[in-house]
């Protein structure tokens, strides 16, 4: 996801977004610990485009 397509959305957007995101991250996380094929690309992916939401997230706040 890139960062231009997070300055079109509002807060509530962004947060739908992060809570799907973190959803995502544990789903990830549940299947590695089932030995499930989880790449590991997936999920520093997942995690990068949590902070990138957060980041937008808090400079929407700051306004």
């Amino acid at each position: 996801m890139k960062f231009e397509e997070l300055l079109k959305k509002d807060a509530k957007e962004l947060c739908e977004l992060c809570a799907d995101l973190k959803r995502e991250s544990l789903n990830l996380r549940m299947a590695q610990r089932l030995s499930q094929d989880s790449s590991m690309a997936a999920k520093k992916r997942c995690r990068r485009d949590i902070a990138r939401v957060l980041t937008r997230l808090r400079q929407l706040k700051e306004k």
